[in-house]
């Protein structure tokens, strides 16, 4: 007795086209996954040399002379490859009253620049007592 299986059409692998949107679907997610790396190392970059710039914005303000000996003018320098630049002038306020208060506000204003060339700038407002006050 003979007894018949039926022909096998089965076919092994994949088809070519197959294969090439496999890989099509890798090569956009490699590139997906390189676009995020270089924006990371991109923000990493700029957040280092942003805190660059404020420890060197930091150490200058801490470096300022007293409240007493600050007068109006700049100062300027370098510290760490950082080139900086201190301002000081008289701060206008026009509502004070009418009496005059025994301190006088000044405008302090420190500029950092780094290598890269990114510019960072504080403000602030230092008190100074007046003379006779």
């Amino acid at each position: 007795m003979f007894r018949s299986t039926p022909a096998k059409c089965t076919t092994a692998g994949f088809t070519l086209i197959e294969a090439l949107v496999a890989l099509a679907i890798v090569a956009s997610s490699l590139a997906s996954i390189g676009a995020l790396i270089a924006t990371t190392g991109r923000g990493a970059r700029s957040i280092e040399r942003h805190l660059g710039q404020l420890e060197t914005a930091r150490a200058i303000m801490a470096a300022l002379p007293d409240r007493d000996q600050l007068g109006v003018g700049n100062l300027s320098g370098e510290t760490a490859g950082h080139r900086w630049r201190v301002d000081v002038a008289p701060f206008n306020a026009t509502n004070l009253g009418v009496r005059q208060p025994a301190w006088e506000p000044r405008m302090v204003v420190v500029t950092v620049q780094s290598p890269a060339g990114g510019a960072l700038q504080i403000n602030t407002v230092r008190l100074q007592r007046r003379a006779g006050g």
